[in-house]
């Protein structure tokens, strides 16, 4: 691996391409999956939101100088799409069976196979954050050997929706079938997603995130994200799996995501070992895309237990703390992992 002094050059516009793109066929159907960087590197792995795309989740954060030499450096990327969500998507068929929030879990692994990788570094958004964490609890279930490295977590789920979510869910899953991506199912969407400062009002305009948001979800085949929907509002409580995990976890929630105390929740289910938690000030759910610079130096304690990451100073001056409020024993050595040794994730063959 190279020394992590060694300067890092970015082809921003083959990033925001996402790399070269495989469709990869899973015993529940093609996977797109765009795998963006060294292969030869220990393997990331992201998972976006429902109605989202690799490049809308986290192209900001890939787009933070900071943020892309520490991860782009250290990683070979690989976006998985869920089913119907990759650019220029097809519509499912409709006699396609609806997927499972665990068939989504286990396509996973198949990915992984196809690549020949082997433990890896996961990154997920919401409901993608749900399904990493459940294959997750599930390498710890023994229904996969150990193949999770680590967990970075942004907004994330982890118990069953309630009465007052799965109704919304279904509202909103009405919509997508019956009406497509109208204009209703974009402010629930543009509102699960963001804050309201960038969201706007009637004095302050929407800001450019939420106007490049808005016409993605134009683009949208809305019977295919509602099948991801229906998936996600179908889950289940990981509560009880959480405390089995044994893999370093650095959550993320934006101060004003409406999944708030659901992130909260899951740290205190985790192991006081391996789990920090990190609230993002003025932030909604997509802080990778509102404030993908308050992820920074998390990111650099959380990869620097991995032997990934060693910056020369214990504070980074490139990223200011301000955006963020980190409890100061999460990110102590000890509770970061920094007695670990280095991630190896390529199969031997």
């Amino acid at each position: 691996m190279a020394d992590s002094s060694d300067s890092v050059s970015i082809d921003m516009e083959a990033l925001s391409l996402g790399g070269q793109e495989h469709l990869v066929e899973t015993t529940y159907g093609p996977v797109c999956v765009a795998v963006c960087g060294d292969p030869d590197k220990p393997a990331l792995i992201t998972y976006p939101d429902i109605g989202l795309n690799y490049m809308f989740c986290f192209q900001g954060l890939l787009f933070c100088p900071e943020a892309s030499s520490l991860l782009l450096h250290n990683f070979c990327i690989y976006h998985i799409s869920p089913l119907g969500h990759e650019l220029g998507a097809p519509i499912i068929s409709v006699d396609a069976p609806l997927l499972s929030a665990d068939d989504l879990a286990d396509q996973i692994v198949e990915v992984l196979n196809f690549f020949g990788l082997g433990a890896v570094m996961c990154m997920g958004v919401t409901a993608g954050a749900y399904i990493l964490t459940l294959f997750a609890v599930s390498t710890v279930m023994m229904k996969y050997r150990q193949r999770v490295l680590g967990l970075i977590l942004i907004s994330p789920l982890c118990q069953a929706p309630s009465w007052s979510e799965w109704l919304c869910n279904k509202v909103l899953s009405n919509l997508l079938y019956y009406y497509g991506t109208c204009g209703v199912v974009k402010e629930l969407l543009l509102k699960r997603y963001f804050s309201k400062e960038v969201r706007g009002n009637g004095q302050v305009p929407e800001s450019d995130i939420v106007q490049e948001c808005r016409r993605l979800l134009c683009e949208r085949q809305s019977t295919n994200v509602w099948r991801f929907l229906e998936a996600i509002n179908g889950r289940v409580d990981l509560s009880e799996g959480l405390r089995k995990l044994q893999c370093r976890t650095l959550i993320f929630i934006g101060e004003n995501s409406a999944y708030h105390s659901e992130a909260v929740h899951m740290t205190t289910k985790l192991d006081r070992r391996y789990g920090a938690l990190v609230e993002v000030q003025g932030s909604g759910s997509l802080v990778s895309e509102e404030q993908p610079q308050a992820m920074v130096i998390p990111m650099e304690y959380f990869l620097m237990g991995y032997g990934l990451y060693r910056p020369t100073q214990s504070v980074s001056p490139r990223s200011p703390l301000s955006p963020t409020r980190i409890s100061p024993e999460l990110l102590s050595p000890e509770n970061m992992g920094l007695k670990l040794k280095p991630i190896k994730t390529r199969l031997a063959l």
